[in-house]
């Protein structure tokens, strides 16, 4: 007789999450968030506004680097190993010291107000009730100490944009520490806007709005500073503004979304002066690795790299201290024609040794590219364009659902290729495609 068990095996994400699927399909309901990428891409577009998608989903150039970040995960094929004796799979994995559910992240998306108002705190919310790390961007619609209040205890990481301006970055990684941040991700790659035809054919850069600003908006440096150019203004006499429908409508946008009481930000130059100051000084194009390296002076959190995909690169930055990487090429943002992120990954590995944390940005779109993206040499990968998708569809559920969905499918291709936790998934589970 065939050796049975009393104690049936845990299901794992991947059965419980199609469980629930088909449950709801038995009583006539399909999912509000599509379990496909297409279709979650295609109904996303649907449900946002031009100018909204064209930010989110819209790529530098003619848009070769963000379609290379997905031919790179075609190029890799998974060899499945049968009969492993496994009934159930670990996903875990430790990142900086956290034991994590899953080596998943949700990576910073900046002005995500543009989708949907309150975005940052349905999004950590959601993180939050996955227990999977929300990497704050600097450029969120909501200032991060609320957004931790909605996290409680989840981890989280910030995001910072370098400014021009030193004091106000001290005031940020000051914020960040004390809002209970566990590492802080610098961004590197995005000193300058890229070429962005779709935000270039509708005018549309959210920031301009007031979209995308209120970390600066809610920090005291900041303030200060907006305070002098307010000032500064007054004495030189008012400025000429052309008066036209589209500078009506800006100037509410900004005023609904710069703190305080609409009429009275109506009224008031601040809004306004904020917004110029921002452009002015958000990021800073003559950033060095010498100024980097003073992070290690600056705050007590550890900080990763955003945007490395050199492994010349990858060993300056372990030289100045930072504590991990995140290989990513802004989803294809920013330079058109760049090597995807993936291509990028095995060089930016042996050239840090195996011990430095890596995380894998730009193309991740299943759980199959999961697995392929930590056989290459991740530690764990960071998602961003689905979650807002499903942020678009279903709110904080829909961002839930995204990626639980992910999660799902990477429990399922661990199990139907043999692999019993992350740790475990390595280069040899993959093959090059014919």
């Amino acid at each position: 007789m065939p050796a049975t068990s009393e104690v049936p095996p845990a299901e794992g994400p991947g059965r419980t999450r199609q469980g629930l699927v088909y449950r709801a399909g038995v009583l006539g309901h399909r999912p509000t968030v599509p379990t496909d990428s297409a279709e979650l891409e295609r109904r996303a577009q649907a449900a946002m506004s031009p100018r909204a998608w064209a930010y989110v989903a819209g790529a530098a150039g003619e848009g070769a680097t963000a379609r290379a970040n997905r031919a790179a995960f075609d190029r890799h094929r998974i060899v499945p190993r049968m009969l492993p004796g496994r009934a159930s799979r670990d996903l875990s994995t430790e990142l900086l010291g956290r034991r994590l559910p899953a080596p998943v992240l949700l990576a910073p998306v900046g002005a995500v107000g543009l989708v949907r108002r309150d975005s940052d705190l349905e999004i950590g919310a959601a993180a939050a009730e996955l227990g999977l790390p929300y990497i704050l961007s600097n450029q969120g619609c909501s200032p991060m100490e609320d957004v931790a209040a909605a996290m409680g205890s989840a981890p989280r990481w910030f995001q910072l944009y370098w400014s021009t301006d030193e004091l106000l970055v001290d005031s940020l990684l000051a914020r960040a520490e004390a809002s209970g941040a566990e590492a802080v991700v610098v961004t590197l790659d995005t000193t300058m806007l890229g070429w962005r035809p779709q935000d270039l054919n509708l005018g549309s850069l959210p920031f301009s709005q007031g979209i995308g600003i209120a970390q600066y908006t809610s920090d005291p440096r900041f303030q200060q500073v907006v305070a002098e150019r307010v000032a500064a203004r007054a004495e030189q006499g008012s400025d000429d503004v052309k008066v036209t429908l589209g500078a009506l409508r800006s100037l509410l946008s900004i005023s609904r979304e710069h703190p305080g009481d609409l009429r009275a930000n109506l009224r008031s130059p601040t809004p306004r002066a904020a917004v110029e100051t921002f452009l002015d000084i958000y990021s800073n194009p003559g950033l060095t690795w010498e100024q980097l390296a003073t992070l290690r002076d600056r705050t007590s959190l550890p900080f990763l790299v955003k945007g490395v995909l050199h492994p010349d690169d990858a060993r300056r930055a372990v030289q100045v201290g930072a504590s991990g990487i995140v290989v990513s090429n802004h989803g294809g943002r920013q330079v058109d024609g760049a090597i995807a992120s993936l291509d990028a990954l095995p060089a930016v590995r042996a050239a840090v040794g195996p011990e430095l944390p890596l995380v894998l940005d730009s193309g991740v779109r299943t759980g199959s590219d999961v697995v392929k993206a930590i056989a290459l040499g991740a530690d764990a990968v960071a998602v961003g364009r689905p979650y807002v998708y499903g942020l678009a569809l279903g709110g904080r559920d829909g961002v839930r659902d995204v990626l639980s969905n992910i999660v799902a499918e990477l429990d399922l291709t661990m199990g139907l290729s043999g692999v019993g936790s992350v740790a475990e998934i390595g280069p040899g589970l993959l093959a090059a495609a014919p």
